[in-house]
């Protein structure tokens, strides 16, 4: 039996228990749901039928679909930050419903931190996934008065970095590439700007942020530990609107629009840091030619052609630029996706995506021309396009049938580079590597009772490496040291087939509801990826280099279970769950000693090979009501790799392993004007490897490590307190502006938070070591940011 007919046996199989249900249908209301303020379709909105005590949400685009028998019913349209919205209607027929929802009025009476269904945490299937509302991300306190999406997350439990500035960030027990990062479901490969403090999402132009740690359902692949999925907004169908700010080191504008009768919108957003055209003038000689500076535009369009076709297009482009009159270096992300929403019926609705995304770095020695005849260019670039089916069909009430496919074609170039000593020119590029990504995936939403829902689906991947190509073998000396390429290596062409991997992924999770406002919930799940960024250094860098999987290199692949309790006090007020999980990790990568991964045409002799754990257990309390609001997490975990040859072939801890994580996030509406925040963060230090001893060499002392042991200390603890206020203008500037003033001031009480610790020998004396701690920030940083809007 080939794979096309399992899944087609799989399908049969997730159908047969809905057929009795689907005889009794009757007939099928569905539409979208938007704000009625701008037409933004809404997500996870909870449509509940009052008679039947049924309820569906929402889809990320707004629609929803529900199939009732005849009779009289009420739709109840809910969701928090909302007014409730109530449909009356006589089932009769086939009917379209499109409603649109108003924001809730009473602010004070009902300050909000989300824009979910208020029982979601508890009624819902998901499970390891937080949703934080952009509303929120933009009131909590932020570097240099600037909001950041990127940075918020990391204040979510089971969410690390390995310290200020870093770029990326960690998610139960994974490395930063093993995060996918999605921007209108196309992938950004590099989510950082200025090496790590700010990200490349603009908040001006984000509709909705949503992190997946566990449970990841059978749509998502390619990466192993976490999915964070970043949706656009769409542009106002309503008016014109203008919004921007400027801030300490960068500005921001937005302008959106409707077109065509109110069919169509768009929205263009832009950022630019200014730190380079402010010191100009104090710059003298070579260093007037100094860049440092990053920018980026953001752009969506779409337009609804009837009731059944809506077309999306959107994009992203942005760069980072640093240099002086001899060196240059840039890096920046590309993206553009093009999707097409369809309704087959009441209950078939398809989203077909396409998208084309590019990352790529340089680095140029002599960027005006000044010594052509002495001079360095290298550089790197990872492309992938992609066309992704997602169908989702509503069987019934009770289950919610979802299946499609995708295919990607990766092209990543490792090194483009030439070198000129006096005038001699010599090429030292690496050959590109090619690959290609199928999958097909089905999984089935089902409701057995009112307390207990699964959902159960099977995702297969089929990745091949192909040519045109050098491959090479290698023979291994011994397990901490640099393997030896066999030569000559054998060339492939254009299609040929080095390696095929295939595998199987499973997903499952299930609800037990134990009252109406608590339930546990339980999930596994099998992820794999085939795309690897190799790093060697404490953080990722922008001139790491992403490789492809080949003869060599296998894929990662993780398996994860995860059991949670989760609990609603005093009308949804508040929320808590307690979570435990534990992954096993296969075929993670480490490196020999010394090893050498940029322009290495035999990288792969470079490369460890390994298992890796990790386990935890993540508490959460937040409260989404009322004029203080604001969340409170602990997380207890642990990260190991075990690599032959490494730390005598025993367990270790990963250099992101961080045991105790404490945030504290508080925000209070003080009254219509004035919002005060604050964020408290406590980690344990991340690991390290120290000397154990050292010994004097022609008078010099030389640390050394003698157990050969894997990070075997740890730096101090990280802990950091973060304020702003809010203040918006008690009247509009020339009668149509509205602003407000943000003032924060980061890293409060001035603590000097450890990048890392190093040994070094003492500048005066030799044969004295010592300990060296480097800050990244180590100084309070006040700001003042004017947003506006008109």
């Amino acid at each position: 039996m080939n794979n096309l007919e399992r899944l087609t046996v799989l399908g049969l199989i997730l159908l047969t228990g809905t057929l009795n249900a689907q005889a009794q249908e009757k007939y099928t209301v569905s539409g979208y749901v938007k704000d009625i303020a701008n037409g933004e379709g809404l997500i996870g909105v909870s449509v509940y039928v009052r008679e039947g005590s049924t309820s569906v949400a929402t889809n990320p685009y707004g629609f929803y679909s529900i199939t009732l028998p005849e009779g009289e019913y009420s739709l109840v349209f809910s969701c928090i930050g909302y007014q409730k919205l109530t449909e009356r209607m006589t089932l009769n027929t086939d009917q379209r419903r499109n409603v649109e929802m108003t924001s809730e009025s009473k602010q004070l009476k009902e300050v909000i931190i989300s824009t979910k269904k208020e029982d979601e945490n508890v009624r819902s299937l998901e499970m390891s996934v937080n949703k934080v509302n952009i509303k929120t991300i933009r009131q909590i306190p932020a570097l240099l008065g600037e909001v950041d999406i990127i940075r918020s997350i990391q204040l979510l439990p089971g969410v690390t970095t390995v310290g200020e500035g870093a770029s990326g960030f960690n998610v139960r027990g994974g490395d930063v590439s093993q995060n996918l990062i999605l921007l209108d479901e196309a992938p950004v490969y590099n989510s950082s700007h200025l090496f790590g403090f700010f990200s490349v999402f603009n908040p001006d132009a984000v509709k909705d942020v949503k992190l997946i740690k566990g449970g990841i359902p059978a749509q998502y692949g390619g990466r192993i530990s976490s999915i964070l999925d970043v949706r656009m907004k769409e542009g106002n169908t309503k008016k014109r609107e203008i919004n921007g700010g400027i801030g300490t080191i960068f500005s921001r504008l937005t302008y959106e629009q409707p077109f065509a009768q109110s069919r169509g919108s768009f929205i263009v957003a832009a950022r630019r840091s200014y730190i380079d055209v402010l010191a100009k003038p104090f710059l003298k000689g070579d260093l007037k030619k100094s860049r440092f500076n990053f920018y980026d535009l953001t752009a969506k369009v779409n337009y609804r052609l009837d009731d059944k076709n809506t077309f999306y297009a959107s994009g992203y482009f942005g760069r980072d630029v640093f240099g002086a009159a001899d060196f240059g270096f840039g890096w920046g992300n590309g993206t553009a996706t093009a999707r097409w929403n369809h309704i087959f019926s009441n209950k078939l609705f398809l989203n077909l995506t396409t998208y084309y995304s590019n990352y790529d770095y340089s680095i140029n020695s002599d960027p005006y021309n000044k010594t052509p005849n002495d001079r360095f260019e290298w550089n790197s670039k990872i492309i992938s396009t992609s066309v992704k089916p997602d169908f989702t069909y509503y069987l019934t009430p009770n289950n919610q049938l979802i299946f499609g496919g995708q295919y990607i074609k990766y092209d990543s170039c490792p090194g483009n580079a030439v070198v000129v000593s006096s005038g001699e020119s010599r090429n030292i590029s690496l050959d590109s590597r090619f690959g290609d990504e199928s999958a097909l995936y089905i999984a089935n939403e089902q409701k057995i009772s009112d307390r207990f829902s699964l959902q159960y689906g099977l995702r297969y991947s089929l990745y091949r490496n192909v040519g045109p190509g050098q491959v090479y073998q290698y023979q291994e000396i011994q397990p901490d040291e640099r393997k030896l390429p066999v030569l000559p290596g054998t060339a492939v062409t254009k299609g040929d087939v080095i390696k095929t991997y295939g595998n199987w992924e499973p997903r499952f999770s299930m609800n037990i509801g134990l009252s109406p406002t608590a339930s546990i919930k339980a999930s596994y799940n099998r992820t794999v990826q085939y795309l690897h960024l190799l790093s060697n250094t404490a953080a990722t860098s922008p001139v790491d280099v992403w490789t492809l999987s080949t003869n060599s290199i296998k894929p990662e692949i993780a398996d994860q279970v995860a059991l949670g309790w989760f609990q609603n006090f005093r009308d949804n007020t508040y929320e808590a769950s307690v979570e435990v999980y534990y992954k096993d990790l296969q075929n993670q990568i480490d490196y020999v000693r010394n090893s050498d991964l940029l322009l290495n045409r035999y990288v792969e002799g470079d490369l460890l090979f390994g298992k890796g754990r990790a386990y935890g257990a993540e508490f959460f309390l937040k409260k989404n009501k009322g004029r203080l609001t604001g969340w409170l997490s602990y997380t207890l975990a642990r990260t190991e790799r075990l690599v032959d040859g490494v730390n005598n072939d025993d367990w270790f801890p990963a250099r992101f392993d961080k045991p105790h994580n404490v945030t504290l996030v508080g925000i209070y509406n003080l009254n219509e004007r004035l919002t005060l925040s604050s964020t408290f963060t406590f980690a344990s230090g991340t690991p390290a490897t120290f000397p154990t001893n050292r010994f004097v060499y022609n008078g010099w002392a030389l640390p050394h490590n003698v157990y050969n042991a894997r990070n075997n200390n740890r730096i101090p603890p990280y802990n950091r307190l973060d304020l702003a206020a809010t203040l918006k203008s008690r009247k509009k500037l020339f009668g149509v502006v509205r602003g407000e003033w943000v003032f924060s001031v980061y890293n409060a009480y001035n603590r000097r938070n450890p990048y890392s610790v190093y040994v070094q020998q003492n500048e005066d004396n030799a044969l004295t070591t010592e300990a060296i701690r480097f800050s990244i920030i180590g100084s309070i940083i006040p700001a003042v940011t004017y947003n506006f809007k008109f």
